[in-house]
Formats: structure tokens, sequence, C-alpha cells
């Protein structure tokens, strides 16, 4: 059986990845890729490996729920979700899964969210799924297995490059003004600070900053814990939470971000205790646009039709 996905906003850096992944996946094919900026072009002009004939198309988000898709990816800029969801409740009977891989629906309980390594225990069947962040996946695997033993608010200084800003023209994906640079921003109250504290039910500070390379992002968590540990008890803690998990890595060194990039799966290490004790630093990486963004959406999209989670996702990689 085959199911057809369709994808809003597919000429972003996020969409063009999902693309490609849907492209060589043993159980999905495309049923239509929206882009105003492309409406009109071959797919087959953008992405390597697919040599069908559908073009881009621009469709009015009134229009999406009648163009025969089983599922549905949002790739969309923050605020502009509403009104496709809002097309599908007015004109479709809720079956067809809807992905919202921007940040509208993370604090919404009619929502799924979407971190498979933490909730796919809960999954049932959801048509509605709220795709992480890509620093909030981050921080979350890099402090979840740690969490009855926090005391206070856990600090997490990141680093990204300049992809998680989008297309949009600003200062923080000019590479002329990042170039010998480090940007610092929101350094309060970010979205995805307010996310990770509501997923882990834990205060999160989150202090972000965008360097001049690329993609991939890199996370250090400062955590005080309530009891003294052994670094060997925190390496078995992270190795027996994560050690079945394909897209999850633990390492003892403390991971490079130049080492995650064009990769599906998150590092994490580098892990560090205080004399006494009480105090880990933990670092984590992993590439924005895939498992923190595509690859976590793919993942979702096999759950939410009962394939195999990693179907579609390569697990074995080279260096790029």
């Amino acid at each position: 059986m085959t199911e057809r996905i369709g994808l809003v906003g597919a000429r972003g850096y996020v969409g063009a990845e999902l693309v490609g992944l849907l492209v060589g996946h043993p159980h999905f094919e495309l049923a239509f890729v929206s882009s105003r900026q492309h409406a009109g072009q071959r797919v087959a002009e953008h992405v390597a490996g697919y040599h069908g004939a559908l073009q881009y198309s621009s469709p009015d988000h009134r229009a999406v729920p009648h163009l025969g898709a089983d599922a549905v990816v949002l790739a969309l800029p923050n605020g502009m979700a509403g009104q496709y969801v809002a097309a599908f409740d007015a004109e479709t009977d809720g079956t067809t899964v809807l992905v919202d891989l921007s940040a509208d629906h993370r604090f919404d309980d009619a929502w799924y969210y979407g971190l498979p390594e933490h909730s796919r225990s809960l999954h049932s069947g959801q048509r509605r799924i709220s795709n992480p962040g890509c620093y909030a996946t981050a921080m979350q695997l890099a402090i979840a297995p740690m969490r009855d033993l926090l005391s206070g608010p856990v600090q997490c200084f990141g680093v990204s490059g300049y992809s998680g800003a989008g297309m949009q023209p600003s200062d923080r994906n000019d590479p002329d003004k990042l170039q010998d640079n480090l940007m610092p921003y929101a350094l309060m109250g970010h979205v995805h600070e307010r996310e990770v504290s509501r997923q882990l039910g834990h205060d999160v500070e989150f202090m972000p900053h965008v360097a001049s390379h690329f993609r991939g992002l890199t996370i250090t968590a400062n955590m005080h814990l309530s009891r003294p540990i052994d670094v060997r008890d925190v390496t078995t803690r992270f190795r027996e939470r994560y050690g079945n998990e394909p897209l999850v890595r633990i390492v003892d060194r403390a991971p490079w971000v130049s080492r995650i990039a064009c990769r599906h799966h998150v590092e994490i290490g580098g892990f560090k205790l205080s004399e006494d004790g009480c105090r880990l630093v933990v670092v984590a990486t992993l590439d924005n646009l895939l498992k923190g963004a595509a690859t976590q959406a793919l993942q979702n999209l096999n759950l939410a039709f009962g394939y195999d989670e990693f179907a579609g996702i390569p697990l074995v990689e080279t260096t790029p």
C-alpha cells in the first residue's frame, strides 16, 4: 500500500530536505508539492533522485484538502499553519494526517507532540501531529535521562547554523554579517525555552546564538543535581535510555557540530561532573534541517501510518 503525501512550503530548507526523503521512501509518494516561488517548475529540476513529472504548485489554502493527499506536511513559518488546519477541519472528516513543522501547535494539548524517542508510546493513530523544534529536540534528549535528579533550572547555551533562521533575509542569515561572528538573539523567553520547559515539566533557561556555518546545531546543558553522582552512572543512564534508539548516539567526547551536518541522528556526550558530583554538563548536536525537522517529520509520518518508524531514513551514513 502507498500513501500520498502533500507538502506545503517546499521551497524552504526543511521542505527541500523532506521532499528528498519522501522521494526515496518505500511506502510514500508525493501527492503535491507547493511553492509560490517554484510554481510551474518540475520538482525534478530541484530534487536530486526524483525523475517524475510532478510540478510545484501554489494552491490556495482552501483547495489543499481536496488535492488527494493522505497526509499533509505544513513546512511554513510560525503563524501560518492555522488557515490550512481550519480548511481541513471545515472540509474533511479528520482522517487526513497533518504534520505541523512550525511552533503553532506545540502548546496545543489537542495535538500529539511528536518527539518519538520520548513520546512514541503515546502515539495511537493521531491525525494532528506537532513536530518539535530543532533546539528543543536536542535539549530534551540531553536533559531527560537526568530529569529525576535535577535541582533548579537547567541552563542551555546553543549555537546553530544560519539555515535555522530560514530564508527571509535578516541579520541572522546574512553570511556577511555572520563572518567571524557569533550572534546572540532572543536570550530570554525563546519559544524553544518554553517548549522544553513544558515538555519536561522543569524550568529550562535557553540562550541561543547563530554562527557562520550553514547547518547543524549544538547545545551545552548545565544541570545542577539534587545529590552527587558518578560519571559512570551518568553514562549508564544515557546508554540505557537511548541504547535501542537508532537516531541517538551516546559518545564519550563532546560532539562537534561539524560532524553532524547532513546526518540524521543526534550525538550526546562530553559528560563532565564537578568535584562534588552535583553539577553535570552535557553536549548534544544534531542537524537542524534533518533530525531537528525533516527526519523527525518522517518518523512521525511512519508512525501515523503504522510503518517501521525508520522507513526511508538512512541509518548508515558516511562523512559528508
